[in-house]
């Protein structure tokens, strides 16, 4: 999930696993899987950072635990 803008500036999370496609005509639309289209502030290499972050998180290995004895 990653933060967007609308172009009135309000911000939503969006779930960046849906996103389909990202146009810049000229402003960024994100298509979705479901076929929603949104019209976002943020540029699609903005959009695509954000995503990269969040897989990243996503992915890493978890912290280790410290075991009580």
């Amino acid at each position: 999930m990653i933060p967007v803008s609308r172009l009135n500036g309000k911000e939503f999370i969006v779930n960046c696993e849906l996103i389909k496609y990202i146009e810049s005509t000229p402003d960024t639309m994100l298509t979705l899987t479901t076929g929603e289209k949104l019209l976002v502030k943020e540029s699609p290499e903005l959009v695509i950072n954000r995503t990269i972050e969040y897989r990243k998180k996503l992915y890493q290995e978890p912290p280790k635990l410290q075991s009580s004895q």
